[in-house]
């Protein structure tokens, strides 16, 4: 068995997906490389993820799709995967040589050692073009190093300190057991995927290493501040599925109850915050709709939200309102990486 699949989404990106795949072929014959192919049709990403799977087939498989979106990427990805771990790599991202081989040997030896975690972090480093020093998200002082840890180990996740799909390594069967599914042509499902699977994380690893590269310059990129607000429904339909897997979840730590409300607290500030700086009269009724979607569905979740800072400062319309809706914003930027 490999001990990490790695799932590379792609549409239309031959541009870039060689230098994704060239830092991911750096794990050999430890991991295996899931290209898929969402269904591109203006360049030859088809043809450039064939030539992997034909050059290193012990190592590659190339699977192509109809058009369905990131999220039903990263299921075809996880349907193929053979490894015990999965990680999804965007392919216009990269991965750090020697982070990566550290965390293969630590997954290894872990393995060997039956103590396997279900969950490994590792840090992320925000390559925003044009920035010279380069912003790298660390849990440092948040969760132990080089131990498998629960929740109730000291784990203090600070608002500024979100676990994202950059940072995060699962365990299959934690996916399988949660029965991931994320929705199809649909942005910011990676909320979803790094959501969901908590509940079914027992144990987690944390490796203080700068492993992931996350590019940041694209003006279609999906974090684009402009872009998000023109997608901001969709940004809306994801918070929507994470308050309903909230209200499914059976979470018995309230440490990871704390975090998980924590998260949802961002998500409701990241709608709001995109529809207030839209501004329009519409707009501004979907932010109480969004709102009022909460509190139907559940009034202590709303009560909750609705009185955090964010949760306030998002529903005054005063000064203050403002001030703390664009702190919020700025901390959503920063965990986010939107510019």
């Amino acid at each position: 068995m490999k001990i990490l699949s790695i799932a590379v989404p792609c549409y239309n990106s031959a541009e870039y997906m060689e230098n994704c795949i060239n830092s991911l072929l750096k794990g050999g014959e430890d991991v295996e490389i899931i290209i898929v192919n969402d269904g591109s049709f203006k360049d030859n990403t088809a043809e450039i993820a064939d030539a992997y799977a034909e050059k290193y087939p012990t190592i590659v498989k190339a699977v192509h799709q109809e058009n369905g979106g990131h999220g039903q990427a990263v299921n075809t990805g996880l349907k193929n995967a053979t490894g015990m771990y999965f990680k999804v790599v965007d392919s216009d991202d990269w991965v750090d040589a020697a982070a990566y081989e550290k965390i293969l040997a630590t997954l290894k030896r872990l393995i060997s050692e039956d103590k396997a975690p279900d969950m490994l972090l590792s840090n992320y480093v925000y390559d925003k073009v044009g920035v010279k020093n380069k912003k790298v998200m660390k849990y440092v002082g948040a969760i132990p190093e080089n131990k498998s840890v629960t929740w109730e180990d000291g784990i203090k996740l600070n608002k500024s300190q979100y676990i994202l799909m950059h940072s995060v390594i699962y365990k299959v069967e934690v996916l399988k057991e949660c029965e991931l599914e994320l929705p199809k042509h649909t942005f910011y499902v990676d909320n979803i995927f790094v959501f969901k699977p908590l509940a079914s994380v027992k144990s987690i690893y944390y490796l203080n290493v700068d492993f992931y590269r996350y590019y940041i310059g694209r003006e279609d990129q999906s974090v684009n501040e402009k872009v998000m607000i023109g997608r901001v429904d969709q940004q809306i339909r994801i918070t929507k599925i994470m308050i309903e897997d909230y209200l499914n979840m059976k979470v018995k730590s309230k440490k990871l109850d704390k975090y998980l409300l924590q998260y949802l607290d961002m998500m409701m500030c990241i709608c709001s915050i995109l529809l207030i700086l839209e501004g329009s009269k519409e707009s501004l009724s979907k932010k109480k709709q969004v709102w009022q979607y909460l509190k139907e569905r559940d009034e202590r979740l709303y009560k909750k939200l609705r009185t955090s800072v964010f949760g306030i400062g998002m529903n005054l319309p005063t000064g203050v309102g403002r001030f703390i809706s664009k702190t919020g914003y700025k901390i959503a930027q920063k965990v986010f990486g939107f510019n």
